[in-house]
């Protein structure tokens, strides 16, 4: 398998952290050096590796932001 190249060009928040050190963060990523998206998935301490994720576009997380709102 090839190595993905990502660059954290944004760290915008934590969301959790687990017992372990893991953290859950919303960031802005660059993937292969293609322009950044929205980002939410887990890290490791000091980010040397990375757990399963979603990557939105910005039009996606407007819409997320939208549908979150609607939530009581």
């Amino acid at each position: 398998m090839a190595d993905i190249k990502f660059e954290v060009t944004k760290h915008i928040g934590v969301l959790s952290e687990g017992s372990k050190g893991w953290q859950k963060e919303l960031n802005l990523v660059s993937w292969n050096d293609r322009e950044p998206k929205y980002d939410i998935r887990d890290w490791s301490p000091e980010r040397a590796k990375m757990g399963k994720g979603v990557t939105l576009s910005a039009a996606e997380i407007t819409e997320l932001k939208k549908l979150l709102g609607e939530i009581e």
